[in-house]
């Protein structure tokens, strides 16, 4: 069994100080009562989705974003996965998630690999190429971030990788709140995993974060689900409950990945 608590809580734009500090102070009280194995951050909490001038706000090479969840990491004894934020680097911005566990080692980067381009994302930062994955507690995991969600194929990959649970940080907007809840859903049910969702809750620019985050099981029932304020959602998952239902309903084993390939390139169209 593994406890999962999802922090959901309200950046503020472009105030990386104030940031930092709501985010520790959110930690700490995820910990304090009934310790979680796993900490799990929203999209962006550092800066907000996200400042017009996203690269003086973004972490310079992550120093300060790795050094704090290090150190809560190794403190508290308990694994975050850290949401993202944003980073940067060589002049170029990304949107970047870091994994720790709980020794305070770094166990995974993932940088969001799909960009928002309604909003401008793709201008302001640059996609990352290879799937979220990683192990804590022995238990295979993967991430992927906000409008990668919407890409089926890309979860499916990081799936086929071997992950048993999946974290989806975001800063999904309460306007389509029921795009996240139903696509979150549908993502459990066809990889047949378990998909834990930590949504913002900010208002940037008359954005507002939705809320919303959930837990969701291998079948699509849902183990917890936030509403729209800041809140601490947690849930308790058995990883070896992914096995199970993939042995009674056989999705994995009855695929026929040739058949894709042959349909992908055109060479049997319908």
């Amino acid at each position: 069994m593994m406890k999962i608590k999802t922090i959901q809580f309200a950046s503020r734009l472009g105030d990386v100080d104030c940031n930092y500090a709501a985010a520790a102070e959110r930690m700490e009280a995820a910990v304090q009562a009934d310790k979680p194995d796993v900490v799990v951050l929203p999209e962006m909490w550092n800066t907000g989705f996200y400042p017009d001038d996203v690269l003086r706000a973004a972490d310079e090479g992550g120093v300060r974003t790795q050094a704090f969840l290090s150190a809560f990491a190794a403190a508290h004894e308990v694994n975050i996965v850290g949401g993202s934020v944003a980073v940067q680097e060589n002049g170029k911005a990304y949107n970047r998630m870091y994994v720790y566990n709980r020794g305070g080692s770094l166990t995974a980067t993932y940088d969001k690999a799909h960009l928002f381009s309604p909003a401008g994302e793709d201008k302001k930062f640059t996609p990352g190429n290879a799937p979220g994955l990683f192990s804590l507690d022995g238990v295979n995991m993967g991430a992927v971030i906000c409008y990668d969600l919407r890409f089926c194929e890309w979860v499916r990959l990081t799936v086929l990788a071997g992950a048993q649970v999946l974290f989806i940080p975001a800063s999904w907007p309460a306007a389509r709140i029921d795009h996240w809840h139903l696509l979150g859903r549908a993502r459990a049910v066809e990889n047949q995993c378990y998909v834990v969702m930590a949504n913002a809750v900010d208002d940037v620019k008359g954005k507002i974060g939705g809320g919303g985050s959930a837990v969701f099981g291998p079948l699509g029932e849902t183990s917890a689900k936030g509403g729209d304020a800041e809140d601490i959602i947690e849930a308790t998952i058995e990883p070896a409950e992914t096995g199970r239902v993939r042995q009674k309903i056989t999705v994995f084993a009855d695929r026929r990945p040739a058949l894709y390939e042959k349909t992908a390139a055109g060479k049997n169209t319908v």
